[in-house]
């Protein structure tokens, strides 16, 4: 299978990577994998250097595409403007300035595009059940809903697949499956306010802590509190 992985250089996107990476064993995979990473203005930029790095150990195509252009139309988010970022867990409400409007179903459509394009089975992305209460891009109806659509604007041009493999799962549970694949998880960033080291205390590092905790995984990750 042909299959075009939205890559953000996170635990998730990377724990996804090495999963179809590794289907066929040994990094040579069954899949031919290709790993498409986007520069929407987000202050962690620093991820997009951690995707690349993962790309380049599984020897797949690696690019970037420009959106830092839409950062002033899809502002008013602590990701994108000068808001800060706030600290806390996930189920807190002051997360939501957090979201970034439209992100997933944006990306997805230029990654569809790319998929007919170079002739792709599959589009992956690796939205997860953790995500679903803050994230409305993020939940089963939507990626299901994105592709019924998609399905219609490239219908005659493609069969394009979305593949999901972590929408029913915890975040713990992606730490466990990302181990079982060989994911080095020192070399993905979660960190939302792209310090130097994590910063353990955003939204993103204290799940990142929790679901290393609950899988019984040592967490190699070095955080400033």
């Amino acid at each position: 299978m042909k299959i075009i992985a939205i890559v953000s250089g996170g635990l998730d996107s990377i724990s996804m990577l090495y999963h179809y990476a590794s289907m066929g064993g040994s990094y040579r995979p069954e899949h031919e994998i290709s790993v498409l990473s986007f520069d929407y203005g987000q202050r962690h930029k620093k991820e997009l250097a951690f995707a690349e790095q993962a790309a380049r150990h599984i020897d797949a195509p690696f690019d970037v595409i420009d959106l830092s252009g839409l950062t002033k139309h899809i502002g008013g988010n602590s990701l994108t403007d000068s808001i800060p970022v706030p600290d806390g867990h996930y189920a807190e409400e002051n997360m939501k300035i957090t979201v970034v409007p439209n992100r997933n179903a944006i990306m997805l459509s230029i990654a569809y595009g790319i998929a007919v394009a170079r002739q792709a089975d599959a589009v992956a992305i690796a939205v997860h059940a953790g995500d679903h209460f803050i994230y409305p891009d993020c939940r089963e109806e939507f990626t299901k809903s994105f592709e019924e659509m998609q399905n219609k604007a490239i219908n005659g041009f493609g069969n394009v697949r979305l593949l999901t493999p972590f929408i029913e799962s915890s975040k713990s549970d992606i730490v466990l499956k990302g181990q079982a694949a060989g994911t080095p998880f020192i070399e993905t960033w979660s960190c939302y306010k792209g310090l130097d080291i994590h910063c353990g205390a955003c939204g993103t590092c204290v799940e990142r802590k929790e679901a290393f905790l609950l899988a019984g995984v040592k967490d190699p990750t070095t955080y400033l509190r």
